[in-house]
């Protein structure tokens, strides 16, 4: 008997966001992307591991992100690029 393995391919959504220059905190840019509503919201779904910063988890609530950083939460992938 063979064993079927079920597959469901997510789609990926990708968007741009501008900054201005030089950084933004993480959890403020959550903010600004409409992901998160407050401070507390955005510091949980880091905490939780659910935010990726250039393909690597981060669970730093303060990291600085610059032009050219991307972000991904939830099957989005957010580029960050200057104003």
């Amino acid at each position: 008997m063979k064993k079927v393995i079920k597959v469901k391919a997510v789609k990926k959504e990708e968007r741009t966001i501008q900054i201005d220059p030089p950084f933004i905190r993480l959890d403020a840019l959550l903010k600004l992307c409409d992901i998160a509503q407050t401070g507390g919201h955005a510091k949980i779904l880091i905490q939780d591991g659910l935010v990726s910063v250039n393909g690597e988890v981060c669970e730093q609530r303060g990291k600085k992100i610059k032009a050219g950083d991307t972000v991904r939460f939830d099957n989005v992938i957010y580029t960050v690029e200057e104003k």
